[in-house]
């Protein structure tokens, strides 16, 4: 079943990755990009790492994925032409939203034993991946943050430039 589940949500962050690149607007773009960190966020929890699924949610889906949509709307403030959404998406939307609900709903029936916890002898207590992230991995972490930062500033100020210059010319 974990076989199953992983060539499942393996294609869907394939899928969403390759409509990323097939989008002309931003806004379809960057809700593909939430799909493909969606189904990375499943994988992690097929692989056990609860943890990095749920950080996956809440950081990446969550908070940098609404800044990102911020940014692009920030940088759009032009008029854009209006679209009637993806044409992959009303192609696929509908199939593949059928075929998942039909797996997760044949989980769902064939799971034995829904309430009980199994304790593995391989989980890492949180105290220890705090740790390691917040210790050993702090720097690397800081450093990246900086360096989005650095590029959304830099688009913002790159994308004022332009405006100023098309405001003058007109």
């Amino acid at each position: 079943m974990h076989l199953v589940l992983f060539l499942i949500f393996a294609g869907l962050c394939l899928a969403g990755a390759i409509n990323l690149l097939l989008q002309s607007h931003p806004i379809n773009s960057a809700l593909s990009l939430v799909v493909v960190m969606i189904a990375l966020a499943v994988l992690y929890l097929l692989l056990g790492a609860e943890f990095l699924a749920a950080a996956q949610i809440i950081v990446y889906s969550g908070a940098i994925m609404v800044l990102f949509v911020f940014v692009v709307m920030l940088l759009n403030a032009g008029r854009e032409e209006r679209t009637l959404g993806s044409k992959v998406a009303k192609t696929l939307g509908f199939p593949a939203v059928v075929a998942v609900m039909g797996v997760l709903a044949t989980i769902i029936l064939h799971l034995q034993g829904m309430g009980a916890a199994a304790i593995n002898q391989g989980l890492i207590p949180t105290e220890e991946l705090s740790r390691v992230l917040f210790h050993e991995l702090l720097l690397p972490f800081e450093i990246t943050s900086i360096l989005i930062l650095i590029a959304i500033l830099g688009a913002v100020a790159l994308a004022r430039q332009e405006g100023s210059e098309r405001s003058v010319t007109k």
